[in-house]
């Protein structure tokens, strides 16, 4: 069996893409302000606005780690190589879970758009016929993540760049219909900057409805997954992920800001906001026209479809690291000499992400289920694989290393007070079904630290082959 290492082929761009596919961000503009709308009123630019503050402080540990961390196993080697190989191999698991929890949920999303998409058409899936859109996905998962990590990569740089371009242009349009057209225009409100205040919305809303926005950039570390598929990871992989995280920052607050202004400022705005189902189909339908809409709905699918390849992707990297450290089945640290990649662990991720969606489906859940179900335990698992790497990067500030200023050690600090308002925000008030998850997604991070404290030598043996790799 090959275990021969990947090939470091991808830049700087392929990087990004690969977080930006993760992200999602035609999925997460459709559907994350929706909730906001109804939390906080007009107030939603603003509530991004803090959202990505929260993110740029728990993307910190991420972008300064990895400036000298060049590892498949992301979280895995992140804290391995500051706290120890047992909360490395602890951070992992729980992101290893959060990857396969997503990747089940993004399938969901699938269905959702690709019904959405139908539905434009004038084509109506009744009941369980979403199923066959998963089936589809299943089908182009393994065609593509099978092929080299090039490839992948330039299909997601091209599907998100499409996918931003199209938004920018209905939020463009929209402004300028609004700004200079207002008679025409199918709200009366205006361009309407109060939108980046509280408004009378209070700040405890405020904050807990940016944990909502927070959530449009969960998988902005996957690049960091590949970094061994890079001729240089320390350099490339921290500059990526901040630009995927500005990149994405700067797009969601305009766009948001679009939307706001595009469903009207007034109560009754804010009401048909609220309440949509997708927020930029609908506003491509009123802005524009229908054949827009129908463009909009098929790019939110191949959006989507992007953020499941991604996702998988960042799965089997993890995947492969762990069991390249005797963490998993050596199966799994496979490489396929003709794609450089490790392609049974790649199957695996696919098969299981499908299969999993499909048996929710066939006992009778419905893909939007799936979606904010599974979407919900992948967040309290990434919650606490952040932690950890916030954690780490306070660790390695500590341990006399002059490679970072003991100053910048109150950013990670931030970032944990504030993951842990996320966590608590997901498990605070909720009603069943979603009362069960914290259980579930506790039980994962539980099974992990028994793993990770019945063998010792195990501990011994992957912090020794870290350090080998990584002597930082």
């Amino acid at each position: 069996m090959d275990h021969e290492p990947t090939q470091r082929t991808l830049k700087t761009w392929e990087i990004t893409a690969i977080s930006l596919g993760f992200m999602g961000p035609v999925m997460a503009m459709s559907l994350n302000g929706i909730g906001i709308a109804g939390l906080v009123g007009k107030s939603v630019p603003f509530t991004f606005c803090l959202a990505f503050i929260g993110t740029l402080l728990v993307a910190y540990s991420f972008i300064r780690l990895t400036g000298f961390i060049g590892h498949s196993g992301s979280i895995y080697a992140l804290a391995g190589l500051t706290i120890g190989p047992r909360a490395g191999f602890f951070g992992g698991w729980v992101l290893l879970g959060t990857y396969i929890c997503f990747s089940m949920c993004i399938v969901g999303a699938c269905a959702v758009f690709g019904t959405a998409f139908f539905a434009e058409l004038g084509i109506e899936l009744d009941g369980q016929q979403w199923m066959f859109i998963a089936v589809f996905v299943l089908a182009i998962g393994l065609f593509l993540n099978s092929r080299e990590s090039k490839i992948t990569a330039r299909f997601l740089l091209s599907v998100g760049f499409i996918g931003i371009a199209s938004m920018l242009f209905l939020a463009i349009f929209i402004l300028i219909k609004v700004g200079t057209d207002i008679d025409s225009a199918p709200v009366k409100t205006g361009i309407d900057f109060s939108v980046f205040t509280p408004g009378n919305s209070r700040w405890t809303t405020i904050i807990t409805a940016s944990v909502f926005a927070f959530l449009s950039w969960a998988g902005f570390e996957s690049g960091s997954a590949l970094g061994e598929e890079t001729h240089n990871p320390t350099k490339i992989v921290p500059r990526s992920l901040l630009y995927a995280v500005v990149l994405g920052g700067i797009t969601y607050i305009f766009v948001m800001f679009a939307v706001t202004i595009g469903f009207g400022t007034d109560s009754q705005g804010i009401a048909a906001f609220s309440s949509s189902s997708s927020a930029l189909t609908e506003l491509s339908t009123r802005y524009i026209n229908h054949g827009f809409a129908v463009g909009m709905a098929a790019v939110a699918f191949c959006v989507a479809l992007a953020a499941f390849l991604s996702s998988t992707a960042a799965a089997s990297r993890l995947l492969y690291a762990l069991a390249r450290d005797d963490c998993g089945p050596r199966v799994f640290a496979y490489i396929s000499k003709k794609h450089a990649i490790p392609l049974y662990a790649v199957w695996f991720c696919i098969i299981l992400a499908v299969g999993s969606a499909l048996a929710l489906g066939l006992m009778g859940m419905s893909s939007v289920d799936i979606y904010y179900y599974l979407a919900t335990i992948g967040t309290l698992c990434m919650v606490v694989a952040y932690a950890t790497t916030s954690l780490g990067v306070i660790f390695f500030i500590l341990q006399s290393r002059r490679a970072i200023p003991r100053y910048e050690i109150f950013i990670p600090i931030l970032a944990l007070c504030y993951l842990l308002f996320v966590y608590f925000i997901q498990i605070h008030d909720q009603s069943a079904p979603f009362t069960y998850f914290p259980y579930i997604a506790g039980a994962w991070c539980f099974l992990g630290i028994v793993i990770a404290t019945a063998r010792p030598r195990l501990a011994e043996k992957i912090g020794k082959e870290m350090r080998d790799k990584n002597p930082i």
